[in-house]
């Protein structure tokens, strides 16, 4: 009699994946902070209307952290894997869109987690 193979679920593994920036290489996760996946990128470009203009006001290159404050005054938490932290400058101007979590830093757009 054999046993039955254990498969796990997508969702299983995708738990137990670990993404390859946290050992110093390219990011191999396009979750919220990760690496911006084209389809990501699209969509806001799509949606005009959605993107936030704000200003930089900390910024943390070593964890990747960032602060923003729109122009209506509200504080934004944000991280990035891809170093938009590192990009960006207190009292920078960026445009956020929080719909589909991409910051635009100068020309470069960054996947952000918003906190």
């Amino acid at each position: 009699m054999s046993t039955p193979l254990h498969r796990p679920s997508p969702l299983e593994v995708s738990e137990r994946a670990a993404c390859m920036c946290d050992h110093g290489d390219a990011c191999s996760s396009y979750a919220p902070g990760h690496a911006l996946h084209l389809i990501q990128a699209r969509l806001a470009a799509a949606t005009p209307s959605e993107w936030i203009d704000a200003i930089v006001e900390s910024v943390d290159g070593a964890s990747g952290e960032l602060r923003v404050r729109t122009l209506e005054g509200v504080e934004r938490s944000l991280w990035s894997a891809q170093g938009a932290a590192l990009e960006a400058t207190p009292g920078a101007p960026v445009a956020l869109h929080a719909k589909y979590h991409v910051l635009v830093v100068g020309r470069v757009r960054f996947n952000v987690a918003v906190a």
